[in-house]
């Protein structure tokens, strides 16, 4: 199979036939073999009617319905592990994506060779204060502190080589990070490739400002994950033995003042260089302890089950 295109949504019921028309007429027009894996995320409208719909009149069409809304990182996740397309396309329900962009993506993945290309929406239609500039801002700090160098992380229109793919844990709200979770296991060979963006037509978006700020919450795990997440005890280890050094030094000193040169002096007690050297060592303690306990949760997690399917549409 040429393509399989994933696609989470959420309430997006007026769009559903529309969209997969378009995509109908883009596949037909290039004679590829595809699928189409529509991934119900808790939606409370008619959509998963929808997606049922089409799957009866075209078996290309799968679908996945979860219990509740679980998350677009998590509808991936169910997306990827069905997906059996050589390239995997991922784009938004809302029609802001353009189908018309699919081939040459897919292009640049079997003909150029990239691991993943990620859409730039350089154009866009929304309002410029509550999406624009907000946008441009955590762009600008995801290259800073990812180093992979991107012009638009959040956009959903990608694609990706299937062994990519298989190969990535998308957990949390980490979507917005797909090529730092594919650089981070290897994949060196990341694109972009500017995309056509539209201006919603039905319904309203799903997200709000608060993405912003879980998104940068998110920039920090995924920096600490990919540089201590399978050696923690590399960071707390280090502090912690740091600032029982610290508290050890500050410790020593105290004891021979006391033993060899103010003898007669004030009790050690009522110094404040002891409850200097007494925090410091208990917080040095505590965090090599941390990072003692990090290594072991590493090294005993087990997969976890981060959504619940209701039904599915093979």
């Amino acid at each position: 199979m040429n393509i399989s295109i994933i696609i989470p949504l959420l309430n997006e019921e007026e769009s559903l036939k529309e969209l997969h028309n378009w995509i109908i007429s883009v596949m037909n027009s290039h004679n590829f073999s595809y699928e189409i894996i529509f991934i119900d995320d808790g939606s409370t409208d008619s959509s998963w009617e929808e997606i049922t719909k089409l799957s009866q009149v075209n078996t290309q069409v799968k679908g996945i319905r979860f219990l509740r809304n679980f998350g677009k990182s998590q509808a991936l996740h169910a997306g990827f592990k069905a997906a059996q397309g050589d390239v995997i396309i991922t784009m938004d329900a809302d029609l802001q994506d353009n189908p018309e962009e699919i081939p040459e993506l897919y292009n640049l993945i079997t003909k150029d060779k990239f691991d993943l290309v990620s859409g730039w929406k350089k154009k866009r239609y929304d309002a410029v204060l509550s999406k624009n500039l907000p946008s441009k801002l955590f762009n600008w700090a995801a290259r800073k502190t990812s180093g992979v160098q991107l012009h638009d992380f959040n956009c959903g229109l990608k694609a990706f080589n299937q062994t990519v793919v298989k190969n990535i844990e998308v957990s949390g709200e980490m979507h917005r990070y797909i090529p730092v979770l594919a650089k981070n296991a290897g994949f060196g060979k990341i694109g972009e490739k500017v995309v056509q963006h539209q201006a919603r037509k039905y319904g309203k978006t799903k997200f709000g400002m608060e993405r912003f700020i879980n998104g940068l919450l998110d920039l920090i795990t995924i920096w600490f994950v990919s540089k201590f997440g399978k050696r923690p005890m590399h960071l707390f280890g280090a502090l912690g033995v740091l600032m029982f050094f610290i508290g050890f030094t500050f410790a020593l000193y105290l004891g021979i003042d006391k033993l060899f040169i103010h003898k007669t002096g004030r009790l050690i007690t009522d110094r404040p260089q002891f409850f200097i050297a007494l925090t410091a060592m208990i917080i040095g303690t505590q965090l090599f302890l941390a990072g003692f306990l990090g290594e072991i949760m590493v090294r005993s997690r087990k997969n976890e089950t981060r959504y619940s399917i209701a039904e599915e549409i093979n």
